[in-house]
């Protein structure tokens, strides 16, 4: 590493300075009449809860119309988001950002997919072409509305953005590794021993039942992504060309990420598969760096990259000479090798899998447009209304020689490392029509998908899988199994079930540490009365129990202390607490004592006392205020097991616990002659305050009711708050 360097440093080019950002073209008076003309043929209706469904002549008249009304709701939302995916992020928020600007230029490049948004199809065009517009016409009917940077979207932007998870691929790469390299300074990295970023498993949930074992004979979907709330949109798109699609939409992407149509569903939920690879590179230094291949040199491919960023004083630039090999960019140094990465790039696959599935009949078109394999990142539960159900392993599996470990970087001088294509969706550990009834997945390895129907381990590489069983796999097989009659309200029930799974063995060796304690020793007589709470307690969560208020925090505690030691000993957080000492459970449950007399005057707090969701502006990082309104929330992190997922903490100035994670769109779908649903969104649907829609559904998400979805244009009549074209400002 000392040798490599100060060949790196003398290719690393310095800051310069740029007084304005380079200018974007506006609009064209020319272009103006066409978007009138696609406006007209554009119906949006607003419901009752702000919700808007779309309905154009084209599928491309659909998306232009799906895109203008995102814009209403959150502009700034779908702006960020391209910022983000373009690695522009920087040129809004300041230098902070450079690193993760230049993360993702690593891996884009606007010539290139300029090239591959005119290569594309013409129907994706079409629609690619119609996502610009949209967002275009609605910036020239709004110009209140200030772009932060991007005054104008192109079509081609839309590849850059083409699957909707909340972390994709790029983002397990370690920023702070990535700046080591190219910035020369000590690494701080929080990585694990690949250098990947161990993402925290935040989760989602996905069920599927199958005719026989509901109540109507039809098959019913839970949708329930755990992301950070507000990140998604909800909304309904149909066309005179078959498009009728419902669901969740991640802010400016115009296909349904997370939803259902006519006549399918499908569910997401974030993979534990094994499916981007370091490889350790031996490079040769010097004006013209090579990398070892096989027995030959090959030159390393070099490229400046430019970010810039917005600084007090005007714009700044950044200028990095990057570096990559076959496999991929290089993204940071070990034991005297460069590490490359990896990874699916497939953007204008991806986008068209993206869209093609929201208009899929059956399970057998979903499983032939699985079959382009660009959802990288997920598992996908199904349902149809032939009554069909399925779980869909990993849609992204590169076909490696087992002999290697892949979990760790492998010699990238060796042809035998190299990826043998990608596994076929029939190759992966999926499981269709189980006998018995049902399935799921909780971001837990298929292992279990559908009790003794499930895929077996023995079968497949062992790259197919990292993860293994979590709380809330334990959960779900016990609200799932051995029941026939399930109906979206009894789903709905199940998926709100307040058990809280792993206290079940650490509650009872807790009393069984604080049992031996000396009867004189103070901490005894401390912690008497919350460990009788916590031994008498139904292990469920409730907003009115003191004993969920002392689980959770004492959970968190022993979560904090013991799970960077977990890390280095390669075991999981749920180990380490499982083999921890008995002086570490009863030290972790006196802190939360301490710290709930500190806060509160008193340890006997109930749970919704404390634990709360609060929406108070639009912005993207919400401030919390404990002086400020806010709601109960009874149910916890999924850490614990719970279904229903609720992640929060306090905040500067805060005592209490304000959630920012875990449920946010939630569905449950019946499939027959028609479709029915019911939903619920995180807060509202818009993201402006003065909005009615801003927390209307605020209540509704805390108790788990969810509202009647208006997918058919006689329900949606009764329940039509403001119907227009695009362009027409109240």
């Amino acid at each position: 590493m000392k040798q490599i360097l100060p060949a790196l440093l003398a290719l690393f080019v310095t800051c310069a300075c740029i007084q304005q950002p380079v200018p974007q073209q506006a609009t064209t008076h020319s272009e103006i009449p066409d978007w009138k003309a696609r406006a007209s043929r554009v119906t949006i209706v607003r419901d009752d809860w702000g919700i808007p469904h779309v309905r154009g002549q084209t599928d491309a008249d659909a998306v232009f119309g799906l895109m203008y009304a995102q814009a209403e709701d959150d502009f700034n939302r779908i702006e960020t988001n391209y910022l983000l995916s373009q690695g522009r992020l920087a040129e809004a928020e300041g230098p902070d950002e450079i690193w993760r600007d230049l993360r993702m230029r690593l891996f884009i490049d606007p010539d290139d997919l300029r090239a591959q948004y005119e290569s594309s199809p013409d129907w994706l065009k079409h629609l690619m072409t119609a996502w610009a517009d949209g967002l275009n016409y609605f910036l020239q009917t709004h110009p209140q509305v200030k772009p932060r940077v991007i005054i104008r979207f192109e079509p081609w932007m839309a590849l850059t953005f083409s699957e909707g998870s909340i972390g994709g691929d790029i983002e397990r790469i370690s920023l702070d590794a990535l700046e080591a390299f190219y910035g020369n300074v000590p690494s701080q990295s929080t990585a694990d021993a690949t250098g990947l970023l161990t993402l925290e498993p935040s989760g989602s949930n996905g069920f599927a039942i199958a005719p026989a074992n509901s109540a109507s004979g039809h098959a019913l979907l839970w949708i329930n992504p755990h992301t950070s709330f507000f990140f998604r949109a909800e909304a309904q798109a149909t066309s005179d060309e078959g498009l009728n699609a419902y669901g969740a939409l991640t802010w400016g992407q115009f296909f349904v990420y997370q939803g259902f149509n006519e006549h399918a569903g499908w569910m997401h939920t974030s993979s534990g598969v094994d499916n981007i690879d370091e490889y350790a590179e031996t490079v040769r230094p010097g004006p013209e760096p090579t990398y070892l291949y096989s027995d030959a040199q090959r030159p390393l491919q070099t490229k400046k990259i430019v970010v810039r960023y917005r600084t007090a004083t005007g714009m700044q630039q950044r200028e990095f000479i990057t570096y990559r090999t076959h496999h991929g960019p290089i993204v940071r140094a070990a034991d005297g090798k460069w590490i490359s990465v990896r990874l699916m790039q497939e953007p204008m696959k991806a986008l068209m899998q993206s869209w093609l599935r929201t208009k899929a009949r059956n399970l057998a078109e979903f499983a032939q447009i699985l079959e382009m394999h660009t959802n990288s990142s997920n598992n996908t539960v199904f349902a149809d209304a032939d009554g069909n159900i399925a779980y869909f392993h990993a849609n992204f599996i590169p076909r490696r020689d087992p002999r290697f470990d892949w979990t760790k970087p492998v010699d990238g001088s060796s042809p035998a490392t190299e990826w043998q294509g990608v596994h076929s969706v029939a190759e992966a550990p999926n499981v269709i029509n189980p006998r018995g009834g049902w399935l799921y997945n909780t971001n837990n390895a298929p292992w279990s998908a559908a009790g003794a129907d499930s895929p077996r381990q023995q079968d497949y590489p062992s790259y197919v899988e990292r993860g293994t069983e979590n709380p809330r796999g334990v959960h779900a097989i016990r609200v799932l199994a051995d029941r026939k009659d399930f109906t979206p309200q009894s789903l709905t029930n199940a998926a709100f079930d307040s058990q809280l799974p792993a206290f079940e063995s650490w509650i009872p060796s807790l009393a069984s540490a604080y049992s031996r304690l000396p009867g004189a020793d103070a901490l005894k007589l401390k912690l008497r009365e919350p460990v009788s709470v916590l031994t008498s307690w139904d292990m469920r969560w409730h907003a009115d129990s003191v004993a969920t208020t002392l689980a959770a925090l004492w959970g968190d505690e022993m979560w904090r202390r013991l799970h960077e030691a977990a890390e280095r000993d390669g075991i999981s957080p749920y180990t380490a607490i499982d083999q921890a000492t008995a002086d570490e459970r009863l030290q972790a449950l006196s802190s939360v004592i301490d710290r709930l007399h500190t806060d509160f005057g008193g340890w006997k707090i109930p749970w919704g006392q404390i634990n709360r969701f609060q929406r108070l502006t639009g912005d993207i990082e919400q401030p919390f205020n404990d002086s400020a309104p806010s709601i109960p929330v009874p149910f916890t992190s999924a850490r614990w097991g719970s279904l229903a997922s609720f992640g929060a903490r306090t905040y500067e100035g805060t005592r209490k616990l304000y959630g920012t994670t875990g449920n946010s769109f939630v569905a449950v779908v019946e499939f027959g002659e028609k479709v029915s649903a019911r939903a619920i969104t995180a807060g509202g649907q818009s993201g402006d305050p003065q909005s009615p829609h801003f927390n209307d559904q605020a209540e509704r998400y805390a108790n788990g009711n969810l509202r009647e979805v208006y997918f058919y244009p006689e329900p949606l009549q009764g329940h039509t708050e403001r119907t227009y074209h695009p362009g027409q400002i109240r």
